[in-house]
């Protein structure tokens, strides 16, 4: 197991090798597991950006995104001019259906709200949004559509996470509730927390997903 002194040099050592990322803005500090960053940074997909880098680094418990986004005098836009390139860029985006998410700008921050089928939909309508100048933060209010009640969910679920080779898919506990799952147990890395999450959100009828997954 790392210490936290070998865990900061670790997520240092992640920033810098991600040419995403200006790491020198970025201060790093660890306690007990727990990644905390700080600073002040020109986009809000580089702030993106940071908090991958930091999951990708092993036996990190949990991240404390404590970074300001403040845009260079170049980046930086009227809210006018956000919500049009805003609009514009779900207009053309083929993975989220047009017409289905209207996008709101307040001083730079895009609130995405809206119904679309699967989650990443979802996912993609934010996406499309986190790097266009400008923007400083993103509220993904977008909303499931309800969906029929599909049988045995719960044990469909956890076939998809044996198909897809989920390293610790036989440790991972799906529970139902109507058209919200919950998972529980342990996995060895956030990149096997989110992907399990993943497999969860693609099932048939889900409009909600809690992970409480833990890293050990």
């Amino acid at each position: 197991m790392k210490t936290d002194s070998d865990l900061q040099r670790d997520v240092i050592a992640e920033l810098n090798w991600d040419p995403a990322i200006n790491a020198t803005a970025i201060g790093v500090a660890v306690k007990d597991g727990v990644v905390t960053l700080t600073g002040h940074l020109d986009t809000f997909a580089e702030k993106h950006a940071a908090a991958r880098a930091v999951r990708r680094v092993a036996d990190v418990k949990a991240i404390a995104l404590e970074l300001d986004v403040k845009l260079a005098p170049d980046h930086r836009r009227s809210d006018t001019d956000i919500a049009t390139s805003a609009e514009q860029a779900l207009k053309w985006n083929t993975l989220v259906p047009l017409g289905a998410v209207k996008p709101t700008v307040d001083r730079g921050c895009v609130t995405l709200r809206g119904e679309v089928e699967w989650d990443f939909q979802r996912r993609a309508a934010e996406k499309a949004i986190r790097s266009l100048m400008g923007v400083v933060a993103v509220s993904n209010d977008i909303t499931l559509r309800a969906r029929p009640h599909v049988a045995n969910l719960s044990h469909k679920i956890e076939q998809a996470l044996t198909r897809q080779a989920i390293r610790e898919a036989k440790r991972i506990h799906v529970s139902v509730d109507g058209t919200t799952v919950k998972l529980t147990g342990v996995v060895h890395s956030w990149q096997e927390r989110d992907a399990a999450q993943g497999v969860a959100w693609t099932a048939p009828g889900v409009r909600a997903v809690i992970n409480e997954l833990t890293l050990g």
